[in-house]
Parts: structure tokens; C-alpha cells; sequence
């Protein structure tokens, strides 16, 4: 009976090792300030990115990818949580991460459920009322960095034994999650890797390495919408944001501009090149599960426009790749033009570990779309920036083929705006057709009046979200709302923290 006995537990502890071993290996790449077209994948035939491009060619490759909410801090919270910002209610301004909503993240969820976890980079947000190292003990192995970090490997403590060798934080990244793998490997469980690079984000210093490599090239294609006189007929609101106010150096000097980018991106890319060949030597490949997106468009100079936060294509839309090296050869090289949106990543996490998703998450899994690209996952998408000056706060809905925007900021003589733009026609959103569709229009505006209604009902409290249901109904006047709004930023100034955005 002794015998019969110690045979099960063996076969127990077996089985229990093999489907550890089943369960797919995740790693999720991040990039900061990336916008979509900044790829060769996507088309962009200035821009060196071989490893992504790779990446590309062998997973599937979305052309219809929003930040919910175009700005560092509340999308990260947004992909760890798979919820939209007034229902996580971190951002500059509204708050930190509450703890109860951290340990629902998908990092959380995974390493409860036995996968070995590790993160790397720039996390930008803070838990509620914890320090920032306190996040430590949250993963197996942890290599994060409070604020925006920094490109200088040395100024990074936990990269600094890499620091001789990779000088610049984005090749350090990628030395880092090299040496996780090799300890996950030896953990016996499968891992969830997070790697959440700096770049491109600002200060536009990229490794002498990859400037190099753009030695050649002395003039880059501009968008077709680049320039001040692209914006004219753009709302007023959205030229009392930041983005159409500084960064000016796109608008003075766009060659410059997008040589110092591009370079950091190509980091980025000699990064993921690093850790598919991490993969392969540990014998990793076959099993791991990559992603690849970023917290945020980047307007590059569109319609005069530079930075990120408004709810434009080029300041809200930002390149996903998905490979799952499980799939056969007959769904690689993908296109999909879903609409996605960054509460899909914990969502879609999930369910590759198979985990279920909850339904409190905003988020939809997108492994559906995998083996049928054609297929949806939802028919719009709501898009919203209620940081920085009142008069440029907005929120939009977006579909396949259409984006509506509403202004409602009355304010300096202003008045509260429509936009309406046919995407299919008018990628570049050149022409604000607010009165030329009205069949378009009046559809649109019952999505955003079913977002609008959902948000009253389920946003966060205590994070200053409560009147923005109000702020943004467009059947409300103005005069009704206006010393609402002045209360509310008066409250907000004085929450505001000083981080660095």
C-alpha cells in the first residue's frame, strides 16, 4: 500500500509539472510614446526596426490600436488593470493606483496562480499609500523604476551591474530580461515577463549606437497632415493643450527630430532582438507568448501637434503585435483591423494562461482575432483625456470607420465643439464632416451617450471623476456647468503631485 501510494504522489507531482510546463510562457513588451506608423511593418520605410518586423511577419500585426487614454500614467494603470481611467482613477492629478485594484492586475492574478513574474523598466504609477519599492515584493523578480527612470544605465539601481556594457538603459532592458529568463527557466514554472521601456519618451537621447545607424538618412518623410496650417480646422480646445504648445522642435526641425525617435525606437527594437535570442538559447521559444505595444501615440508633428493627450489617430493610436509561436505557419504574418484598445492587454493576458477574465474588466481578450483576423471584438471605443488645462479635456468614440469628438469646454470665448471624422476616407482627419452625416452622427453620439452613462454609473470614487458625466453631456449648458468646472479645478490643482510627466 506504502509503495501504491508514494507511485500516485509521484504521478501527481509529474502531472503537476507538465502542465506547468503546458502553460504558455508571456512576455509583454512596452514601449513609451510610440505611434503607430513607426515600424516597418506598418509601412514606415525610414525607421529600422528588423527584430519587430520580425515579430510581425510571424504573429499578427493590428492596425487599430487606441490608448483609451492617451498619457503614461493612466494607461499603464489602464493595461495592468484592463480598466478605463475613471474606473481606476490614476492619473496625474486624479490620484495613485488603489492597492485593492493592483492585486487584480494581470501580474497579480499570474504569480498567484503559480507563473514565476518579473518586471523590468519604467512602471510609472505608484500604489496608494505605499512607497514606491513596496511594488517589489509584488513579483519574483523586480527591475523597476519610480518616476520616468533614466536613459543612463548607472542612474538605474537595479540595472547597474550592466551598466559597462550596456551604457543606455534599452539595451539593459534587454540584458536584464536575458537573465530572467535563465532564472524562470530554472524556477519550473511558467513566466510572465514585463518589460516596459523608457524610450522614446523625452529627453531624446538615444544610444550613440543607434544614431549611428541613421547616419545616412538626412531627410524623413513627414506625414501628410504635418504642420500648424494641417490644424486650422481642428477645435480651439485642442489648441490650448500642450501638445500644440510645446515640443516645437517637430514643427522647427523635423528631420532632427525624427532621426533622435527613430534611434530610440531602433534601441527598443536591438532590445526584443536581445530577448528572442534569450528565448532560443534557453530553449524558451516554442512556448512563449510575445506582445508588443506602447502606452501611447506620439503626434510627430501632425497638424502642428507634438506630444501625446489628444484624441487624434496619431496621439492615441500605437502599433500591437501579437506571435503565439504555438499557431501554425498558416496564421502567420496576420493583418487585423479590430478595433483594440490598451484594457485588451491584462484581458488578453489572461486568457493566454487560462485564467478567466473577469467581467469587471473594461477589457476584451484578443485571442479570438488570432486565427480570425476579419472577426471583431467590439463595435466602438471610448477615448478620453481629463488631464492638464480644463479647455482641452474631451472625450470621443471611436469605430472601424468613424470618430466622433466632443469639446465641451466654453471657457476664453470659446464654445463647447463637435468633431466628426470618416476614417475610412480621411485617415488624417483633414476634413470635420460634423454636418454632413447626420445619420453618422446621430449613431455615434448613442455610443458616446451609452459610454457616457456607463461612466455615471461606474466610476471610481474619490479620485475627482464625479463631474465629469456632467461636463461632458451635451445636452447640459454650458452656464449649467461652468462653475462646476471651476470648483473642480480649483479641488484638482491643489491634489496635484509633482511628477514629471
Amino acid at each position: 500500500m506504502k509503495k501504491i501510494g508514494l507511485l500516485v504522489i509521484c504521478c501527481l507531482i509529474k502531472l503537476s509539472s507538465v502542465n506547468a510546463q503546458e502553460r504558455p510562457n508571456i512576455i509583454f513588451l512596452f514601449s513609451d510614446d510610440q505611434t503607430i506608423n513607426t515600424l516597418g511593418a506598418y509601412g514606415n520605410k525610414d525607421i529600422i526596426t528588423p527584430n519587430l518586423d520580425k515579430l510581425a511577419d510571424k504573429g499578427i500585426r493590428f492596425t487599430n490600436h487606441y490608448n483609451t487614454t492617451s498619457i503614461c500614467m493612466a494607461s499603464r494603470a489602464c493595461v495592468m488593470t484592463g480598466l478605463y481611467e475613471y474606473r481606476h482613477g490614476t492619473n496625474f492629478g486624479h490620484g495613485d493606483l488603489e492597492r485593492k485594484l493592483f492585486n487584480e492586475s494581470y501580474t497579480a492574478k499570474l504569480r498567484k496562480e503559480g507563473y514565476y513574474t518579473g518586471f523590468v523598466g519604467k512602471v510609472g504609477f505608484v500604489i496608494e499609500g505605499e512607497k514606491f519599492d513596496d511594488i517589489e515584493k509584488d513579483f519574483d523578480e523586480f527591475a523597476g523604476g519610480p518616476g520616468q527612470t533614466s536613459y543612463i544605465t548607472a542612474n538605474n539601481k537595479p540595472l547597474v551591474k550592466y551598466a559597462v556594457k550596456y551604457p543606455h538603459a534599452t539595451r539593459a532592458n534587454g540584458a536584464w530580461a536575458q537573465d530572467f529568463m535563465k532564472n524562470a527557466k530554472a524556477s519550473g514554472k511558467p513566466f510572465c515577463l514585463s518589460v516596459s521601456f523608457k524610450a522614446p519618451h523625452r529627453p531624446t537621447t538615444p544610444d550613440p549606437i543607434d544614431l549611428k545607424r541613421y547616419e545616412s538618412i538626412k531627410t524623413f518623410t513627414k506625414p501628410i497632415n504635418f504642420g500648424v496650417k494641417n490644424g486650422e480646422h481642428l477645435s480651439a480646445q485642442a489648441h490650448t493643450s500642450r501638445a500644440a504648445l510645446q515640443y516645437r522642435y517637430w514643427i522647427t526641425d523635423f528631420d532632427q527630430s525624427a532621426r533622435d525617435y527613430y534611434a530610440l525606437i531602433s534601441g527598443v527594437d536591438a532590445a526584443v532582438g536581445m530577448i528572442m535570442d534569450g528565448l532560443k538559447e534557453e530553449g524558451l521559444d516554442k512556448n512563449t507568448i510575445i506582445i508588443f505595444t506602447s502606452d501611447n501615440g506620439y503626434n510627430c508633428g501632425a497638424h502642428g501637434f507634438a506630444g501625446k493627450v489628444l484624441p487624434y489617430e496619431e496621439g492615441s493610436k500605437s502599433p500591437l503585435i501579437i506571435y503565439d509561436p504555438r499557431l501554425p505557419k498558416k496564421y502567420n504574418n496576420k493583418v487585423s483591423d479590430a478595433l483594440t484598445s490598451n484594457v485588451d492587454m491584462a484581458a488578453t493576458i489572461l486568457d493566454f494562461s487560462g485564467l478567466p477574465v473577469s467581467e469587471e474588466m473594461d477589457g476584451k481578450s484578443l485571442i479570438p482575432l488570432l486565427k480570425k483576423p476579419n472577426s471583431e471584438v467590439r463595435e466602438s471605443l471610448p477615448l478620453f483625456n481629463f488631464w492638464g488645462v480644463p479647455e482641452a479635456h474631451s472625450m470621443a468614440i471611436v469605430t472601424k470607420d468613424w470618430k466622433y469628438v466632443f469639446w465641451n469646454s466654453a471657457s476664453q470665448g470659446m464654445k463647447p465643439t463637435e468633431e466628426l471624422f470618416n476614417l475610412k476616407n480621411d485617415s488624417f482627419e483633414m476634413h470635420n464632416v460634423i454636418n454632413k452625416n447626420s445619420d453618422v452622427l446621430n449613431r455615434m453620439k448613442s455610443y458616446y451617450s451609452v459610454e457616457l452613462k456607463t461612466m455615471k454609473e461606474r466610476l471610481i470614487e474619490g479620485h475627482e471623476y464625479e463631474h465629469f458625466p456632467l461636463l461632458f453631456d451635451q445636452n447640459v449648458n454650458w452656464n449649467e456647468k461652468k462653475s462646476l468646472d471651476k470648483d473642480f479645478q480649483s479641488i484638482r490643482k491643489k491634489k496635484v503631485k509633482k511628477v514629471k510627466k
